[in-house]
């Protein structure tokens, strides 16, 4: 897969993920939050007015800090397509 496949792909899910509507679980939440942010090189402080979800993004944001910006994209793909396929 190019790099020019993989963010339509990436830009793909993120569009299905922003036009979902019911809640994700927060464990699937946390993860597409620090797949995206690794993916798209946001490293913007979490801004939750609780202390506790910002040390949860915090946290998320750490596990992730080793992957590449594409090995981000095809977790967060990944992730949407599983959700997706099993979740709901």
């Amino acid at each position: 897969m190019t790099s020019e496949e993989l963010e339509i792909e990436f830009q793909e899910a993120v569009s299905r993920v922003s036009a979902y509507t019911d809640p994700f679980p927060a464990d699937i939440l946390l993860n597409l939050y620090a797949y995206y942010k690794k993916a798209t090189n946001n490293y913007s402080r979490p801004k939750s007015k609780k202390a506790i979800i910002n040390a949860f993004k915090t946290n998320a944001l750490f596990q992730v800090k080793d992957l590449t910006q594409d090995e981000a994209k095809r977790l967060y793909i990944d992730l949407v397509n599983k959700y997706f396929l099993y979740g709901k």
